[in-house]
């Protein structure tokens, strides 16, 4: 399978890095191809302007949402690795996602019943993320089950991809060695089994 995956973090030398590198391992001795978009290195504009969204209701794309559009239609499958930051993702990532899937491309309205379909045919998608936050406080607040609502269904589902997964890794800031390393084998194995 071609795997697009998305990676956001502003710092190379990051855990998430880590994690990337142990991802992408994975995949590529499971046979699988794939292709990165690192957002902060090629310093995506996350901001949906009045311009990009006068081309894009005429059915017109700009060139820096197509290019990135077309990485999408190449692959087959689509993870994304990020950290979570006040219970969100980093704001360059939710802007890729306002301009990249944006209706017409990843979803369609019938304009007479105002139902939504999903348009992305991805066989899977994949959320890997890193939290400050302990399991047991990401459990007894409820951030947990929220973020993979938003994500598992409120994106990925939504436009399309049936089997969407999603993996936190938390208290990763006060994590020790072994803890880490522990992610990073089972990071391995998510991309092994992709």
């Amino acid at each position: 399978m071609k795997v697009l995956v998305v990676y956001v973090h502003p710092n190379p030398e990051s855990f998430n890095h880590a994690i990337l590198e142990s991802f992408t391992k994975g995949l590529a001795d499971a046979g699988h191809t794939w292709e990165l978009i690192d957002l902060y290195a090629m310093k995506f504009n996350p901001c949906l302007s009045q311009d990009d969204l006068d081309l894009l209701m005429k059915g017109e794309t700009p060139d820096d949402i197509k290019f990135q559009q077309e990485k999408v239609n190449q692959s087959e499958g689509i993870a994304f690795i990020y950290p979570i930051w006040w219970t969100g993702s980093p704001a360059i990532l939710k802007g890729w996602i306002d301009r990249v899937f944006f209706m017409g491309f990843a979803y369609s309205i019938d304009e007479k019943t105002g139902h939504y379909t999903g348009l992305l045919k991805h066989q899977k998608g994949l959320f890997i993320n890193t939290a400050a936050a302990s399991e047991e406080e990401a459990s007894s607040t409820g951030l947990e089950v929220a973020l993979k609502k938003i994500n598992n269904d409120g994106i990925l589902k939504f436009c399309g991809i049936k089997e969407v997964e999603q993996t936190i890794f938390h208290n990763v800031v006060m994590a020790d060695d072994a803890t880490r390393k522990g992610y990073l084998e089972e990071t391995y194995k998510l991309g092994k089994d992709f």
